[in-house]
């Protein structure tokens, strides 16, 4: 019977980590859903710094990153909805998930340079704040955001970059 509920046991996390992962590649494919070749075509012609990384570099820097994201989210999620400090960092790394979206809509979808600006400084604050509660949860978690929040630091740089080198342009 012990054998029983172990197994079902690592099904369930099994699944709970699948779970996790696919719930963060979706946020990014559904961001991509944004970055038409229409709206490529837009962010090819603005003026940009010359540390802007080739096009090519993104879909398999955010997929990594996606798929760390998910694995910390299980690391949490795995704890057990039934504390307090544990739905609240869910919470948090939702709004966060769903600021990163929000970024490609508004600088991608609507070519809102300045918008983009706005949501991507909230997004770091959001990712901040989320590494922060995930701290108390598990070391683990919170390591695996690191990369994240590094590129979103770099993200911003480049926004405000491409905000200042086109703010009379758009």
């Amino acid at each position: 019977m012990q054998e029983v509920f172990f197994m079902k046991k690592r099904w369930l996390n099994a699944a709970r980590l699948l779970g996790s992962i696919l719930i963060c590649q979706f946020a990014g494919l559904l961001g991509s859903v944004f970055t038409t070749s229409g709206s490529l075509g837009w962010y090819n012609d603005l003026f940009k710094p010359d540390f802007t990384p080739p096009d090519w570099v993104f879909a398999p820097v955010w997929t990594i990153l996606y798929t760390l994201m998910g694995i910390s989210l299980y690391l949490v999620w795995n704890q057990g909805l039934n504390k307090p400090m544990i739905r609240t960092s869910l919470i948090f790394f939702g709004v966060q998930l769903g600021l990163n979206v929000l970024w490609t809509l508004v600088f991608f979808g609507l070519h809102f340079i300045t918008g983009g600006l706005i949501v991507i400084i909230l997004l770091w604050i959001a990712i901040f704040t989320t590494i922060f509660i995930f701290s108390v949860i598990s070391r683990a978690a919170t390591i695996l955001l690191l990369p994240y929040i590094a590129w979103v630091t770099y993200a911003a740089y480049l926004n405000f970059e491409i905000w200042r080198l086109n703010v009379w342009e758009y």
